[in-house]
């Protein structure tokens, strides 16, 4: 057996995290020296000592970032500075250009994700119907007066200053005397005062103009209505087709509409392709009545506060408290959630946002949030890399504040009665005692990896996984630094395959958990979660491996590797 000693590995204030060209860590070039019988020095001549990557700051951050594309950021030098700002997510709204211009965008993330080896999650966004009014004899619309009676029918007669086709029997069916009618995002608002099979009388409360095709809410009833148009059926197909790792669904009313969504998925995905993730958008009252948001979360793999239309819908002092009670049921489940809707609106035209929007932002970080969305701040804005900077910057100074870390703690989560949360809870506490740098969790389909972000650690969870489609997807979870291996088959995979990063350099070694070590170690100096041979990382797996929610094993190990601790390797 050799023994040897290490010594600092700082010339200067650098850190040893090698560069981006380096493929091997500093445990394997000196165990391989060590080999060759080199056990003069301790460092072998190749080594040199180099600067954390510019692109490892990024990922000092817990709370992730999904940026929405659009005319503005539709090239690959684009997308790269919005990436390197921060985004960790890209939205394709499938309600606005072509599918193929969809394709486009997702080739030129995935140019961005081999340059920089880090996993990019895309998440398709469908547009759900769309409920409006006909058309008006003046092109101008018609001013409703408060107190007057308007009449909405299915005539597909023009509409005056009395009525106006409301081309949706849905919507005529489902209302009561009594129910309240939304148009043009509640700038008028109408009160159903009498009904029959194809008309509805209404008194005007909010008065207004409307216009041709303005939009049409419905706060107080569930429409006998789908979530999934011809357009949406025909989109999902086509998101499957190209390899979206998140679809989003809208207009959610009840939990049958993600099954529904769940058996075209079933139906649609082509043979070999991985299944994407379902992100259910709650927009709609009709969530919160019963269990409803309860059974949704438990069946979607993700949700998103969608404040637009849950703004129209429920009166604007509730949003915040529905905010707050959404994010804690997905924190209880272990499933992500995205804060979305005018985060930062006003940086659309300006360089800098709102106070109150930089306190929104701030809001949902504090609440517990997975991730804040821009929309058209990046799609369409004159600002798009600033937008996202400053949303960084937001996410960075809350997560520094030590209220942040007493807020998330207040919501206690209990632990299931499994091995597994077992083993995750013991992780946490083992990482804060020892000031671990990092929690690294071998995980399949991503089970254990949402188990660790669910409890919030106090240091980032870095994610491997056999599969580059979960690791996308794992993208979007609180506080998870997914490392892309390389790409395993559909069927079993191999354990060689399975930790193989980019045909590493690793040490033979006749124990399968020492070459799962190793790899830990490397993947923690790829994203710069170590500037230390002595800094200690948390890993847990599962054995045997490939057992899918398996974690039953921790190890404490330092970066230097799995041969070594306390400045000492041993070498049999």
């Amino acid at each position: 057996m050799k023994i040897v000693i290490l010594l600092s590995l700082f010339a200067s204030t650098a850190a040893f995290v090698p560069s981006v060209k380096t493929k091997a860590s500093f445990a394997s070039r000196l165990y391989s020296a060590t080999l060759n019988g080199d056990t003069t020095s301790t460092v072998p001549a190749e080594l040199t000592v180099a600067a954390v990557p510019k692109v490892a700051q990024r990922w000092r951050k817990s709370t992730k970032q999904v940026i929405t594309l659009g005319p503005v950021s539709s090239n690959v030098e684009m997308i790269e500075k919005l990436f390197l700002a921060g985004a960790d997510v890209f939205r394709l709204n499938f309600s606005h250009g072509s599918q193929e211009q969809k394709k486009e965008l997702l080739e030129m993330i995935r140019v961005v994700e081999d340059k920089y080896n880090h996993p990019i999650a895309v998440l398709g966004d469908l547009q759900g119907p769309k409920l409006r009014v006909g058309e008006f004899s003046n092109p101008e619309g018609e001013y409703l007066e408060k107190g007057a009676t308007f009449r909405l029918d299915l005539d597909t007669a023009k509409g005056d200053k009395n009525r106006v086709q409301l081309p949706h029997p849905e919507i005529i069916t489902a209302s009561e005397v009594g129910h309240a009618l939304l148009i043009d995002d509640g700038k008028v608002k109408l009160t159903v005062v009498s009904k029959g099979d194809s008309w509805l009388y209404c008194r005007v409360d909010v008065p207004g103009k409307i216009k041709d095709r303005k939009g049409v809410n419905t706060p107080d009833c569930i429409l006998d209505i789908s979530p999934l148009t011809p357009k949406d059926r025909s989109d999902l197909e086509y998101m499957l087709k190209i390899g979206v790792d998140w679809v989003a669904l809208s207009f959610v009313q009840t939990p049958n509409d993600i099954e529904e969504m769940n058996l075209l998925i079933d139906q649609y995905l082509p043979a070999g392709m991985f299944r994407p993730a379902v992100l259910a958008k709650i927009e709609k009252p009709s969530c919160f009545e019963g269990d409803n948001l309860e059974r949704i979360v438990t069946i979607s793999n993700g949700i998103m506060v969608a404040r637009g239309d849950l703004g129209v819908e429920c009166p604007p002092e509730d949003v915040p408290i529905l905010q707050k009670r959404i994010i804690d049921e997905c924190r209880r489940q272990g499933k992500p959630v995205i804060v979305a809707t005018q985060m930062l609106e006003s940086m659309i035209e300006s360089p800098t946002p709102t106070r109150a929007e930089a306190s929104d932002c701030a809001t949902a970080i504090y609440d517990g949030a997975d991730a804040i969305m821009l929309s058209a701040e990046s799609a369409a804005g004159m600002y798009p890399i600033e937008a996202v900077t400053m949303q960084q910057r937001i996410i960075n100074r809350v997560e520094s504040d030590q209220h942040y870390r007493s807020y998330l703690e207040q919501n206690v989560v209990i632990p299931e009665n499994t091995a597994s949360d077992a083993v995750i809870v013991a992780a946490r506490q083992i990482a804060r005692s020892i000031n671990a740098k990092a929690i690294v969790c071998f995980s399949l389909r991503g089970s254990t990896v949402l188990r660790a972000a669910r409890k919030r650690p106090s240091v980032p969870i870095l994610a491997l996984c056999p599969f580059r489609e979960t690791a996308r997807q794992l993208a979007l979870s609180w506080g998870v630094y997914p490392e892309l291996s390389k790409p395993g088959s559909y069927g079993s995979v191999s354990e060689d395959d399975m930790f193989n990063y980019d045909k590493p350099v690793v040490e033979e070694s006749t124990n399968d958990f020492d070459v799962v070590l190793r790899n830990a170690c490397r993947a923690s100096l790829n994203k710069g979660l170590v500037s230390d041979p002595n800094d200690l990382l948390v890993v847990t797996a599962g054995l045997p491996f490939g057992t899918p929610g398996a974690a039953n094993i921790i190890r404490v190990v330092p970066a230097a590797g799995p041969s070594c601790w306390d400045g000492v390797c041993r070498v049999d």
